[in-house]
């Protein structure tokens, strides 16, 4: 028996007064409501109502019982209710892990723009490129860039990074501007590092079907964007990174792209959460905000 149908029926026929008018309004069999009813009583080991051939009346049991049921049906409804809202309205602590070129240069010039959408979400921004376990550090999501290795979080692809290979105009008026991926061996590179990338010493690059990789000499390394696009713009040497990290340096000269013909290839940007039966409201207005981000990033190149 469903106590809570039960208990909707059961408080339809004492507010009608009668089966018949309570069935019609609920759209059920008669009958359906009288056994319904009875099962209760019986489920209970108390009478609820007095039956006449005309009307039902409660017992002093059953006016106890209508109260409490009102009670708790109230409760259930407020209840569903404010889930429905924080749907309509997600709100609540969301810890988001991502890279810092991403925190930097694509998340926070556009957090206006989300807390106007979402004013009652609090947002935690973690910034790091290792793989964390979300259950055991309280995270609820992680944005991550390039091929993934990790089946057991659910996947959503937020879009698509075009990747540039630039320099500073004084490196280039030192050094000269590469013309093929072959040229780079008198050149020098700001080689990045971290947890997954097995040889930063090298660029890769495609032209239609072919792809290469090409050593590249260097001096210094980093494992963080700011000081990588920092190195690069004080012209210690070539690097290598998504378009719209750089985009404001390219638009206004402080950097210079270079083997245009030869670009690295795109990079694909991924959301990830634990599998879980209902996605929290809050991690899919994040995830949708996030993919209408990068859509736009990716249409205005």
């Amino acid at each position: 028996m469903d106590r809570i149908q039960a208990m909707q029926i059961f408080v339809r026929v004492a507010e009608a007064g009668s089966f018949i008018y309570a069935a019609e309004t609920l759209s059920l069999p008669a009958s359906t409501v009288s056994s319904t009813v009875k099962s209760l009583e019986k489920y209970l080991q108390v009478r609820l109502l007095n039956r006449t051939t005309r009307r039902v009346s409660l017992t002093t049991e059953g006016a106890q019982y209508l109260a409490q049921c009102l009670e708790i049906l109230k409760l259930i409804e407020h209840t569903e209710s404010s889930l429905t809202d924080s749907v309509k309205r997600p709100q609540g602590r969301l810890r988001v892990d991502m890279p810092g070129g991403i925190a930097h240069f694509v998340i926070m010039p556009n957090l206006q723009d989300f807390y106007r959408r979402y004013p009652d979400i609090y947002l935690m921004i973690g910034v790091n490129d290792r793989q964390v376990d979300l259950v055991q550090e309280g995270v609820d999501c992680v944005i991550r860039t390039g091929e993934l290795n990790d089946s057991t979080l659910v996947a959503r692809p937020l879009g698509r990074f075009r990747w540039v290979t630039c320099a500073s105009p004084a490196y280039l008026k030192e050094n000269g501007i590469p013309q093929t991926p072959e040229d780079l061996s008198h050149h020098r590179a700001v080689h990045y590092f971290s947890g997954h990338a097995k040889r930063a010493n090298e660029m890769s690059f495609v032209s239609g079907s072919e792809k290469m990789s090409i050593p590249v000499s260097g001096t210094v390394a980093t494992n963080e964007t700011g000081l990588y696009i920092k190195m690069c713009l004080e012209g210690l040497g070539l690097v290598q990174l998504a378009e719209r990290v750089v985009s404001e340096h390219l638009e206004e000269g402080r950097l210079v792209e270079v083997l245009a013909d030869w670009q690295p290839a795109s990079v694909p940007v991924t959301l990830l959460y634990p599998h879980q039966r209902f996605l929290s409201p809050a991690v899919r207005a994040f995830a949708d905000w996030a993919t209408e981000l990068i859509r736009n990033d990716n249409s205005s190149t």
